[in-house]
């Protein structure tokens, strides 16, 4: 069942000494972000609403109501900001999603075994990677979502279709230095 709640960005470090913060927006059109009425946290227990943003050089830079200081700033670092599904359009297309909706997607391999689980979708700047909880427990596996790694995802039938490769295996240690 998809979440009710959609990340539509996540606020970053703080940008100055007067309350500003770096913005990382996750939505096609970064205007939305002020269409929507006030966005919340995770958990819907706190709102947010956003008084001005620019464009900054991979992100951009937002003041937020109530935020006047940088501690207020540095208190909010990599908070999420939600929005209702219901207030969202729905995708245009099949290949069209919102992250949120590949949280507890089975993962199998390209052959059809069963590879895992999807526990988390993460952005750390470079792309996004797919956080998936292996089969029979253990790590979890950091893949990139690339079409090369994720070359199918079917949302209505509950899978991703993962080819992790090198990406799921874990390096040996490094032999023992020579003794004698």
């Amino acid at each position: 069942m998809p979440n009710d709640l959609v990340m539509l960005a996540r606020i970053g470090a703080p940008h100055g000494v007067r309350g500003e913060v770096r913005l990382f927006i996750f939505a096609q059109n970064p205007d939305a972000l002020g269409e929507y009425g006030p966005l919340s946290d995770e958990g819907g227990t706190r709102t947010f609403r956003i008084r001005t943003m620019r464009p900054a050089k991979e992100h951009f830079v937002a003041r937020i109501e109530g935020v006047d200081t940088r501690e207020q700033a540095e208190a909010l670092t990599n908070t999420g900001l939600y929005v209702a599904r219901s207030l969202l359009p729905p995708p245009d297309d099949a290949d069209d999603f919102y992250h949120s909706d590949l949280i507890g997607l089975k993962a199998v391999t390209p052959e059809g075994a069963p590879f895992g689980k999807v526990a988390a979708v993460h952005d750390f700047g470079a792309g996004d990677i797919l956080e998936i909880v292996p089969e029979g427990g253990g790590k979890t596996v950091m893949l990139p979502f690339t079409r090369a790694v994720v070359p199918s995802v079917d949302v209505k039938g509950g899978l991703v279709v993962v080819d992790a490769g090198e990406w799921a295996r874990e390096e040996a240690p490094p032999p023992e230095a020579d003794q004698s």
